[in-house]
């Protein structure tokens, strides 16, 4: 696991997970060996039958001079058609989104695992600070209890 969105798991309910390549020029891929890859605000998009992720942040690789690409620019996701098109049509729904949550390598390959995520409302958030907290409580004094 080379970078994961732990705000998404805040801010969204995540529905349905898939894997998927990412079309990366070689620069790209040593910066993201050496950790340098931001998905903080990054969601994915159709265009023209074809899934893009944008406002996914890759920082130049140091050794890389002319070859660097922008570190902003949209970058291809590689699904089959059947696939962007069950996500499309599932997000084409009220409130429903496309999220990448981590990158990681496999073998040598570069994978994106993108969701289908509907948005938390505030008191949603609050909720889940509240369970999280009690399990929390209920942890410790089961731990304390077996001492």
């Amino acid at each position: 696991m080379v970078a994961q969105n732990k705000k998404a798991y805040h801010d969204y309910f995540i529905e349905e997970t898939l894997e998927c390549g990412i079309e990366l020029f070689g620069t790209e891929v040593k910066s993201i060996r050496q950790g340098k890859v931001n998905l903080k605000d990054s969601y994915a998009s159709v265009d023209k039958g074809e899934m893009f992720i944008k406002g996914m942040h890759i920082s130049p690789y140091e050794k890389g001079n002319i070859f660097n690409k922008d570190p902003l620019r949209v970058r291809k996701l590689l699904l089959h058609k059947r696939e962007i098109n069950k996500f499309l049509g599932e997000a084409m729904q009220q409130g429903y989104s496309i999220i990448p949550l981590s990158i990681y390598f496999f073998g040598s390959k570069v994978k994106v695992e993108i969701s289908l995520a509907k948005g938390k409302k505030q008191y949603d958030k609050r909720d889940d600070d509240a369970q999280r907290d009690s399990k929390r409580v209920i942890d410790r004094a089961l731990k304390e209890r077996n001492r």
